[in-house]
């Protein structure tokens, strides 16, 4: 499964670590990607978003930042 989001296109990126003593070894860092169910149009579409793409949906659709919602309403210009 391929993982990157389905609206910001972010996805798998390569780096390394590094030691003190400077030694350098391969590491991927992944995307912080959460399954999320949106109202686009008239339809409930699930997809596979990050962190930055649902707090920027949740800010949008003026939800209150303590209430907790697995679906919030976006209009299909949002996407």
């Amino acid at each position: 499964m391929a993982m990157k989001c389905m609206n910001c296109g972010k996805g798998v990126m390569f780096g390394h670590n590094v030691s003190h003593a400077k030694n350098r070894t391969a590491k991927k860092f992944k995307p912080n990607l959460h399954s999320a169910r949106i109202m686009v149009g008239s339809h409930m579409k699930k997809m596979k978003l990050c962190t930055k793409c649902l707090r920027i949906l949740k800010k949008t659709t003026g939800q209150a930042s303590g209430k907790k919602s697995n679906s919030p309403e976006v209009s299909p210009t949002a996407l």
